[in-house]
């Protein structure tokens, strides 16, 4: 609350010591008081109380799943396309320009920039790719009968293009996607989950932007994140293993004619 008093003049006195950081209440209450001299026989005084909120651990998340018909022709497998990793990082992330493999099972990835507010982040991150059989360490979600599983994971991160005061601190990205043929008679599938979640201490530039209009634009931006991640997947994946299916085909007929030259 400010008031304008009249009267002699009072002399500067500089802000006061902030008390310490209240435990009970998480948050530190600073009083300070500024007298400053207006014109001749004016003088301004300010009382004002701040509450600044402690830094407080937030998380944001995206979830989205795919389910698409899968054609797998007598003598294909789709559980051999899915064991050859790098074939399908490059259906998945067909840009070879803004990803370098550091060994059989990892990738790093430069990211499409994410605009957020008026920020623009440039994320980097290690992509880690891993397939399993036959139920072995699945997780809780995927049935035991399933025969294989692709399950990818963010094991490293970084963001980029940030400035120092909107730098959050204590930032943990995870990202946990799985994709694997569900078989039913005659028909077959392909299943795929995608979660994407953030955890940080806000700048204070962006702590103090209230939640309700921050939340949703944080996952607003992780849904788009995510939905452009499986459409790679749903058509890089899908064409890929069309192509693949051609090959084995074209190799086995390919076989087939020099057995049956061979038997003549």
């Amino acid at each position: 609350m400010s008031e304008l008093q009249l009267g002699a003049t009072k002399p500067f006195q500089p802000w006061r010591q902030a008390p310490p950081f209240n435990p009970q209440t998480g948050l530190k209450s600073v009083n300070f008081t500024s007298t400053h001299k207006w014109r001749k026989n004016w003088t301004c005084s300010v009382n004002r109380k701040r509450l600044v909120a402690t830094a407080q651990l937030v998380t944001y998340s995206s979830r989205i799943s795919t389910d698409l018909p899968l054609y797998e022709p007598p003598g294909v497998s789709f559980d051999e396309y899915l064991h050859d990793r790098p074939r399908i990082f490059s259906a998945m992330f067909p840009d070879q320009h803004r990803s370098k493999r550091l060994n059989e099972e990892e990738w790093r990835i430069q990211m499409l920039p994410l605009q957020f507010l008026l920020l623009t982040v440039y994320p980097v991150v290690v992509m880690q790719i891993k397939c399993t059989s036959n139920g072995n360490n699945y997780p809780n979600s995927v049935p035991k009968h399933i025969t294989s599983l692709l399950e990818l994971h963010v094991t490293e991160w970084e963001l980029q293009g940030l400035e120092s005061a909107y730098k959050p601190t204590d930032f943990s990205l995870r990202v946990k996607g799985l994709l694997y043929p569900k078989r039913g008679g005659v028909l077959c599938s392909l299943k795929g989950d995608l979660e994407i979640s953030i955890s940080c201490i806000l700048p204070p530039a962006l702590a103090l932007i209230p939640d309700n209009i921050l939340r949703p634009v944080a996952e607003s931006v992780l849904r788009g994140l995510a939905e452009r991640m499986k459409r790679d997947v749903d058509v890089g994946v899908l064409a890929d293993f069309r192509k693949f299916r051609r090959e084995k085909l074209m190799n086995k007929s390919a076989h087939s004619g020099i057995v049956a030259t061979t038997r003549e």
